[in-house]
């Protein structure tokens, strides 16, 4: 709890020990000593015309030191302008209680209204705190990124060393960062090696390992040894400058649903205060035509508990926390959604377009399958020597499949299109396409199989072909088997060539899939699927974020994958999956679904609950302290229920 929710809880055990020390006492003396104490606490007051003081006087005290603020935001909303809001509902009943109670008091000596008007505060202070306590659980869970935010940058200039605001870092600097310490800004290291601590962005676990040369963004923690880096980026355009501000504004963009509200509590609570007024004056004003002018003490009453129970609390708290906690539990997740708008919508969406590389697969090329004519670690070999200088993605997969020391001395030449020539003295190693192998007339069989094929041919002999593909992502065959279970459409675009696409697909169990597309392409098939959709659909985009921005802008609700890094993944981007996990899209889909099961839950409970309690209060069948129920017991419910959204961990099926 913060230090204001711990000030304000310790304000309601107090105020409540004193509330319940009087009232009891009362009740005590009114029944086991009523011959003596018919009045309870007023009967100390032997004067019967100014009895009602003692128990005005301790209520009051109880009722200003839990209700001061409410009375204060009364007062300033007013004073603003802004008179209907429930602060000025609870003052003006409230208030209009302790009234009734002292023309109670005076004209029948036997005061009554004091505890229930102190009630009503003190338990609207309980659902206030409630609100706060709940609200502050959801924003932690938000927020919790704001850890990544560095304090400072230690500038390099020439010997010295001087510690600065990473705002006036600028483009091109030297920075210094000691284990310990947050990287401020994005950049390459020019000088050390270390371990990176990166799961603050990306949820791993492991450190990550970086040298002169490789990238680094801002937010990760350096570990073990000191490193200079050279900004690429300026603090205002760094990924954690980014993540930071999609974290503060997560809440900005409300939800359809909180607009309703908004709009409604505009509406109703003017009318709900003219109802009431018109309860307090027009019945009595009948009885009086009639004869009876006993009534007008009945018929104020009623519309004091009329106005308590109307307060619109229950509604204006629990729905927008709903949501609150919603994003909260996404957050926890490794999800970040850039607004309740897009917690709303994404539990209408029922079209998904996947990008393939980089989303559905891994991006990265491995050895899927070795056909050697006599040893797989042989092949394997002479593939390694002639792909030993390469930084193809090609040959850094073959390089990282051989683990063997390989011979040294050979003379690489790279054949344009076709592969490499390893030459040393007499012998000679081919590697590469069957446009290689049919140049040198290699004779080799036909490969149907999935992926590039590299063929390997030593001093004229065909030796045999490795197959190099991209891999499926694991969780990728548990995400769209979910997806289909839910009558999502599945759709991939890819620019990769029918037999691949075809190949992933039905891997996958994708529905539908468009190959060899460009760029530009993806953007037109993309135009055509929401073209093609029904109204009531709304189509999803998921892509890596580096390449896919227009499609992600362009989509109802577009999806980066491992968003961290990518400016245009931020940007575009209406969800950010942190941890670069497909099944990451199963959980938000569950968590947008049960945050707008419970926004139902809550609407229908509470305006069902308060019509009820207002119809029995305008008939005087319920008391204040029912009232009290509708209004702050009803809060307080449908906020304990909005916190179900928030849950750490949700199953993956």
């Amino acid at each position: 709890m913060s230090r204001k929710q711990k000030r304000m809880l310790r304000n309601i055990i107090i105020a409540l020990s004193l509330f319940l020390i009087v009232l009891i006492l009362d009740l005590v003396l009114k029944n086991a000593y009523k011959d003596t104490f018919p009045y309870g606490i007023a009967s100390f007051i032997p004067n019967e015309n100014y009895g009602w003081l003692l128990p005005f006087g301790l209520y009051f005290l109880i009722y200003i030191f839990i209700g001061h603020n409410v009375l204060r935001k009364s007062v300033i909303n007013i004073a603003h302008g802004q008179v209907f809001d429930e602060n000025f509902l609870m003052a003006i009943a409230t208030l209009g209680a302790f009234s009734l109670g002292i023309y109670t008091g005076i004209t029948e000596h036997s005061p009554e209204g004091f505890d229930e008007a102190c009630a009503v505060l003190l338990f609207y202070q309980v659902g206030e705190w409630f609100q706060s306590y709940a609200a502050g659980k959801s924003r932690k869970s938000i927020t919790e990124l704001m850890d990544i935010r560095p304090d400072y940058a230690n500038l390099v200039n020439g010997d010295l060393v001087e510690k600065v605001d990473p705002f006036i870092v600028s483009l091109g600097s030297i920075i210094q960062v000691k284990p310990g310490e947050k990287i401020p800004l994005d950049g390459v290291i020019v000088l050390g090696e270390s371990s990176l601590d990166t799961k603050a962005l990306t949820g791993e676990s492991l450190p990550q390992d970086v040298s002169i040369g490789d990238n680094v963004i801002s937010g990760t923690v350096n570990l073990t040894s000191t490193i200079c880096i050279k900004t690429t980026k300026e603090f205002s355009e760094s990924t954690v400058s980014k993540i930071l501000d999609l974290v503060e504004n997560a809440s900005s963009k409300k939800s359809k649903s909180e607009a309703f509200i908004s709009k409604f509590a505009k509406y109703y609570t003017p009318i709900v205060v003219f109802l009431a007024l018109a309860l307090a004056i027009i019945p009595p004003l009948i009885y009086t035509f009639m004869g009876n002018n006993n009534m007008w003490t009945t018929w104020v009453y009623r519309a004091l508990s009329f106005l308590v129970v109307s307060c619109p609390c229950a509604l204006v708290i629990s729905v927008p926390m709903s949501f609150f906690a919603g994003l909260g539990g996404a957050s926890k997740n490794g999800i970040l959604i850039k607004g309740s708008i897009h917690l709303e919508r994404f539990n209408q969406a029922n079209v998904f377009v996947f990008d393939k590389t980089g989303t559905l697969t891994k991006g990265n090329f491995k050895v899927v399958e070795v056909n050697p004519i006599e040893k797989k670690d042989e092949i394997l070999k002479l593939a390694k020597i002639a792909e030993y200088d390469s930084i193809h993605p090609i040959a850094k997969s073959i390089l990282e499949e051989c683990k063997e020391e390989i011979p040294l001395g050979y003379t690489l030449e790279n054949v344009s299109g076709k592969g490499i020539i390893a030459k040393k003295d007499l012998d000679i190693i081919l590697c590469g396409n069957h446009k290689l192998m049919d140049e040198y007339h290699i004779t080799y069989p036909t490969v149907e199989a999935i992926g590039t094929i590299v063929y390997v041919a030593r001093n004229m002999e065909y030796v045999g072909y490795i197959v190099i593909s991209d891999e499926i992502k694991p969780e990728a065959y548990k995400m769209v088997k979910y997806l289909n279970s839910i009558g999502a459409r599945t759709i991939m675009l890819t620019g990769d060539n029918e037999k691949i696409a075809t190949h992933v697909s039905k891997c996958l169990g994708l529905k539908e899939f468009r190959a060899n597309l460009l760029p530009q392409d993806k953007v037109e098939e993309v135009d055509k699927i929401l073209a093609s959709k029904k109204d009531n659909e709304l189509l999803c985009f998921v892509g890596d974020g580096i390449n896919d921005a227009p499609v992600l802008m362009k989509s109802d609700i577009g999806i980066s994958m491992g968003g961290v890094g990518s400016d245009a993944a931020i940007e575009a981007s209406d969800i950010v999956l942190m941890h670069d996990d497909l099944s990451s899209i199963e959980v938000a889909k569950k968590i947008s679904k049960k945050t707008m099961k419970i926004v139902f839950e809550n609407i229908v409970f509470a305006l069902f609950v308060k019509i009820v309690i207002l119809a029995l209060s305008a008939l005087g069948i319920t008391n204040m302290w029912v009232a009290v129920f509708g209004d702050v017991g009803v809060a307080i419910l449908c906020i304990l229920n909005a916190m179900r959204a928030r849950v750490k961990e949700y199953s993956k099926e």
